[in-house]
C-alpha cells in the first residue's frame, strides 16, 4: 500500500503585507509555549534548488484581536534550546525512513 504524503503547508503574511508559504516540519509544546519550525516553499523549483536549506523556528503568541498568530523568537538561549530538540527530532525521524 503506498503512503502518499501530503505537507502540511501554511501561509504567513510579513509587516509589508506580502505572503510567504512554509511546510510545518513539525511542533513542540513545552512549559515554554508551543513552537513550530517551518521551511520555505517555493513557486519555481529553480528557487528550492537554490535555497541554503535553512528552516524557521515561530512561536504560537496571541494577537492583538485574541487570534493565535506566528512569531519570531527574540529569546536566543530558548532558540538554541528549541533547535537543538527540532535537530534530534528531524535526525530520529530520518533514520527511522532509511
Amino acid at each position: 500500500m503506498d503512503k502518499e504524503f501530503t505537507p502540511d503547508l501554511i501561509t504567513l503574511v510579513d509587516e509589508e503585507g506580502n505572503e510567504h508559504n512554509f511546510e510545518i516540519l513539525d511542533k513542540i509544546e513545552n512549559d515554554n509555549g508551543e513552537f513550530y519550525a517551518l521551511y520555505p516553499v517555493f513557486d519555481d523549483a529553480e528557487d528550492s534548488v537554490n535555497d541554503s536549506g535553512e528552516y524557521y523556528i515561530m512561536e504560537v503568541v496571541q494577537g492583538e484581536d485574541g487570534e493565535e498568530e506566528l512569531a519570531e523568537l527574540d529569546d536566543e538561549v530558548l532558540l538554541d534550546a528549541l533547535a537543538e530538540e527540532f535537530e534530534q527530532r528531524f535526525e530520529e525521524l530520518f533514520n527511522d525512513e532509511v
